[in-house]
């Protein structure tokens, strides 16, 4: 089981570095590890799993915020109509996306991250992930709002990209032109 412990924090240097590609079909070793991902994520929505494991609420985890330079990411979050997206993907990846943007009005936050960074991240409104399950199967999501935010602010970990990067240094609270603003 994953804990707090094991996530690794914001200056590690595989925070920055981008993970390689699982190949498919995947090791018994990377569905385990995949599986802790989805398995952490779930946990940390839990308040008497969270408070007994010392775990910090997450609604998205990457492989290498555990210090796994692989391309695994899990996903567990209610979307603005209260429906649940609970993924666990092998190599996924932006098949295409929306021209529109969209961000959350709170701004992002992140396991690895412990100190606030304000600001808006302008994200695509809308976006396909293509990416396998578990097992190696093919998977392809068509995702918008909330959570097409959280698979970029995950697949960005794949690639080295942190949240707050994408945040207007001079002005972090700039309007973002044509913007869907999403309130979390």
């Amino acid at each position: 089981m994953i804990t707090m412990d094991d996530i690794i924090r914001d200056g590690h240097p595989t925070l920055r570095k981008t993970a390689s590609q699982v190949p498919m079909p995947p090791s018994e070793e990377d569905k385990q590890i995949l599986a802790s991902l989805l398995e952490y994520v779930i946990n940390s929505q839990n308040s008497e799993i969270a408070e007994k494991y010392g775990l910090r609420p997450g609604i998205g985890l990457a492989a290498p915020q555990i210090n796994v330079q692989k391309r695994m990411i899990a996903v567990h979050v209610h979307d603005e109509k209260g429906n649940l997206h609970s993924h666990a993907l092998f190599n996924p990846k932006i098949a295409s996306h929306s021209v529109e943007l969209a961000y959350l009005t709170s701004g992002e936050g992140c396991l690895s991250v412990d100190e606030p960074y304000p600001g808006y991240v302008p994200r695509y409104a809308r976006i396909t992930v293509k990416g396998y399950d578990s097992e190696g199967n093919e998977v392809k999501l068509r995702l918008k709002g909330l959570t097409s935010v959280v698979f970029q602010h995950e697949i960005d970990h794949l690639n080295g990209i942190m949240f707050y990067d994408h945040i207007n240094k001079e002005d972090p609270y700039k309007p973002i032109e044509n913007a869907i603003a999403i309130e979390r």
